[in-house]
């Protein structure tokens, strides 16, 4: 990523982050239009995931300029999704349902760059995750 796209995706979700609850709201509401099946992974009050959701982005947005260290913290996110069955296909509807999200709260200001910078972030930090979702499979394998 170049120091521009973080920038960027920094800087655009500081105008999301006061609007933090609504955003996971209308998130989780696309989430599950998108792929009705996705509710039955989450357990437990929808509120207090969204706010771990927003809680994770600003982190990983935030950590942009230091991928070296957050790449491990990324990584083991995805050890842990792949035990709440999180499949490698279900992050092409989350990154569908993020965009869609930022799209509206951002509104105008979710420019096309904006929008490319976002995309960018959203594919290296899932693939980054699915490869920790492949490290948690391999030790189960391992173990049987």
């Amino acid at each position: 990523m170049t120091p521009q796209e973080i920038s960027l995706v920094q800087s655009t979700f500081q105008k999301v982050a006061p609007i933090a609850d609504q955003a996971a709201a209308l998130f989780y509401a696309r989430l599950f239009e998108l792929d009705p099946s996705l509710r039955a992974l989450f357990h437990g009050e929808m509120g207090t995931q969204g706010k771990k959701l927003m809680h994770m982005i600003g982190l990983a947005v935030n950590g942009l300029d230091r991928l070296e260290t957050l790449a491990p913290a990324v990584r083991q996110l995805g050890r842990r999704h792949a035990g709440y069955h999180v499949k490698d296909a279900h992050y092409e509807t989350v990154g569908t349902a993020l965009l869609w999200t930022l799209e509206k709260g951002l509104g105008t200001e979710f420019t096309a760059p904006a929008r490319a910078a976002w995309t960018k972030v959203y594919w290296l930090l899932a693939e980054t995750m699915k490869a920790g979702a492949r490290d948690a499979l391999a030790m189960q394998a391992r173990a049987v």
